[in-house]
């Protein structure tokens, strides 16, 4: 079709006869053919939105990236379709906005969205308008040659590759490190803590031996060494688990039922120390896919943290709630907090603010709770405690916004 043929079937609107009303509309209907052939051929998503968000077209493309059925999403506003799209960030602006995003289903990948307005001018067609009239009266109708917003047409594209490539070379280098230090540990170490673990037991067996005051002092040597040994022997146990965690065994589990186990282990400190534990546990949680052992393993982790950074007569809540899409647990301490300093670092290898610790803690909770496809974030301020929420997906995440300034 040739172009301008729009322009002028508008032109002539109020002189085409019956007679060739069947032509035009046979001629844009292969117009519209045409177009749909071509746009469904480009790998890269286009969607068209009214000026309410609602699609009124979409690509093979598109289908494919959210899982979606083009007759079924018609008609449809966009962020119903794709569960997460925040249509108001995208849209604000009243300009172009490039935004990156991650998509969760039907296949993690990472999209860009490039946003337009779509912008029709307004034309007069039969009679003329009273231009003077129009404007005393404050109305929305827009005078000749005026520009009016009327959806927005956005490209999509998959830029997985190069943002997985530049988050895996930082990754890699990181881990390598770590990978081949776990290697050098493992090997130097074990069999030490091994020999020190048999040599101990000797030693309290001749302490047996001894009398009073010096078999007391010397039990208590015994006892200082074999503790040193065992936090030693679980650095390198949680150093291995850091860097070379197991893949989850996935079943139906109840969140509530393992935090109160998980809790169980930290009873005598609890009580010798004062600690007072309020839980929230709410009852109508569904069950989630996770892996029970790894998922008490972060738990213990998070509470570990919260204990030592309290002092005596502290207060622990533990809360579980949902929402859309996230079962949610929540650990409050009352403890020193953190400043905005080091809780950007809390997930580096090794950093920690306690005079013993590994520093690994908080890098396994953060492993094993992406490894469930759930999200991990703290809040903090230095003497106010610490807030750390874990939230576990229980329906088919769509989407997850990502920041703005990460375009590509």
């Amino acid at each position: 079709m040739k172009a301008g043929f729009l322009e002028k079937l508008i032109e002539r609107l109020g002189r085409i006869g019956p007679e060739e009303v069947q032509n035009y509309f046979l001629r844009l209907a292969q117009e519209k053919g045409f177009l749909e052939t071509v746009f469904n051929a480009i790998q890269e998503g286009i969607i068209v939105t009214d000026s309410k968000g609602r699609i009124t077209y979409l690509n093979d493309a598109v289908c494919g990236l959210f899982g979606l059925h083009g007759s079924d999403a018609i008609g449809k506003r966009l962020d119903e379709c794709i569960r997460g799209l925040d249509w108001e960030s995208l849209t604000q602006s009243g300009g172009p906005v490039s935004r990156d995003m991650e998509i969760f289903y039907p296949a993690n990948r990472f999209i860009n969205f490039y946003v337009v307005p779509l912008m029709i001018e307004h034309r007069e067609t039969g009679e003329k308008i009273d231009k003077k009239a129009a404007t005393d009266a404050g109305s929305e109708s827009l005078l000749d040659g005026q520009n009016e917003q009327v959806g927005h047409a956005m490209i999509l594209r998959d830029i997985t590759e190069s943002r997985r490539s530049a988050q895996q070379t930082i990754e890699s280098e990181r881990l390598n490190a770590l990978t081949l230090l776990a290697a050098g540990v493992a090997h130097e170490l074990g069999n030490p803590l091994n020999s020190l673990h048999i040599h101990l037991q000797l030693m309290e067996r001749q302490a047996r031996k001894l009398d009073g005051a010096t078999r007391a002092e010397f039990q208590e040597s015994i006892d200082i060494a074999r503790s040193e040994v065992n936090r030693l022997d679980s650095i390198v146990t949680q150093f291995l688990r850091a860097i070379r965690p197991s893949k989850p065994q996935l079943h139906p589990e109840n969140v509530n039922t393992i935090v109160e186990e998980t809790l169980r282990f930290f009873a005598p400190e609890i009580q010798d120390r004062d600690i007072v534990v309020e839980q929230e546990l709410r009852s109508d949680l569904p069950l989630l896919q996770i892996d029970r052992d790894q998922m008490k393993q972060a738990f213990y982790n998070v509470i570990k943290n919260s204990l030592e950074a309290m002092k005596r007569g502290g207060i622990l809540r533990i809360r579980t709630d949902r929402d859309d899409m996230y079962v949610l647990v929540r650990f409050i301490d009352t403890g020193s907090g953190m400043s905005a300093e080091n809780l950007g670092r809390v997930f580096e290898p090794y950093f920690t603010t306690k005079p013993s610790g590994t520093g690994l803690g908080l890098l396994i909770v953060r492993r094993i709770v992406r490894e469930h496809g759930g999200e991990l974030s703290i809040e903090s301020s230095e003497g106010k405690g610490l807030t750390l929420t874990i939230r576990l997906p229980y329906i088919d995440k769509r989407v997850r916004m990502l920041e703005a300034g990460h375009s590509h």
